[in-house]
């Protein structure tokens, strides 16, 4: 059975001009979900684009839909992974170019006309980020990320907006390819978060798009999870910004997200 392909395994692969953007997508038995996600990618207007979907040995239909676009997209592979983000590292190998663009399976490009739109608005950036539209499981929106959460996209993010929270969502985030070090695995839910506060460490230029990048899947944690999360967050935080300054940041998050219930809102 196929367990790889792509344009660049049969040589139909072209060359582009720059600046490419390698989007990557992460997916494990989300068949129902990778159809439209793929076909929010290959329709961008911007053709300087590289296609990337790294599967974890699915059992669904997921390879039939990923073969259903075979020629479509730039390298796929199926295998087993140690997780989501050991799969995001295998996207980032396999990535060559310019810029990297994380869009998992039911996550899709908001528009067909938003990577040519970024580039038009300012060239050579390290970063480029904008907003998110979020969505439930019917495609209907829930509203921007910025309205549904506790806190607003900054005007000029940087690497200290990150500690109160996830300011930006991980799908409207783009990175330079070269600054965009590997995940670190040990982390099982919050890898993303390092992540970028890494990358927003590294970067000189961090442009706001003042444009939603992406509409993305709403789904929840499990408890478990959310343990988990707020533990390795506690780790990261104290790491970049110190103890002192992690306590009380995490003192007015618990805080805000409690009046953020209060007043029936989710938290994402």
């Amino acid at each position: 059975m196929q367990t790889q392909g792509g344009k660049r395994l049969s040589g139909k692969e072209l060359p582009r001009q720059k600046p490419v953007v390698s989007v990557i997508t992460i997916v494990y038995n989300g068949g129902d979900l990778l159809e439209g996600t793929i076909q929010s990618v290959i329709q961008q207007n911007h053709t300087h684009l590289e296609y990337i979907i790294i599967d974890g040995g699915s059992k669904d239909h997921t390879l039939d839909v990923i073969r259903k676009y075979n020629d479509d997209i730039d390298y796929w592979i199926s295998e087993p992974d140690k997780g989501i983000y050991d799969a995001m590292n295998k996207g980032l190998a396999a990535a060559t170019g310019d810029y990297v663009w994380f869009m998992n399976a039911g996550d899709h490009v908001h528009g067909k006309q938003v990577l040519e739109s970024i580039f038009s608005i300012a060239p050579d950036a390290d970063v480029y980020y904008g907003e998110a539209n979020l969505v439930n499981e019917k495609r209907e929106l829930i509203g921007t990320r910025s309205q549904a959460s506790t806190r607003k996209l900054p005007d000029a993010l940087t690497w200290n907006d990150m500690l109160y929270g996830m300011v930006v969502c991980h799908q409207s985030f783009i990175a330079r390819r070269t600054i965009a070090n590997p995940y670190d695995t040990t982390y099982r839910c919050s890898a993303d978060i390092n992540w970028v506060i890494e990358v927003l460490k590294s970067s000189s230029k961090i442009v706001n798009t003042h444009v939603v990048l992406s509409d993305y899947l709403v789904g929840g944690f499990s408890i478990k999870q959310q343990k988990l999360a707020w533990i390795e967050r506690f780790h990261i935080y104290t790491h970049h910004y110190g103890l002192l300054k992690n306590l009380l940041a995490t003192a007015y998050i618990i805080f805000r997200q409690a009046i953020h219930r209060l007043k029936g809102k989710g938290n994402y």
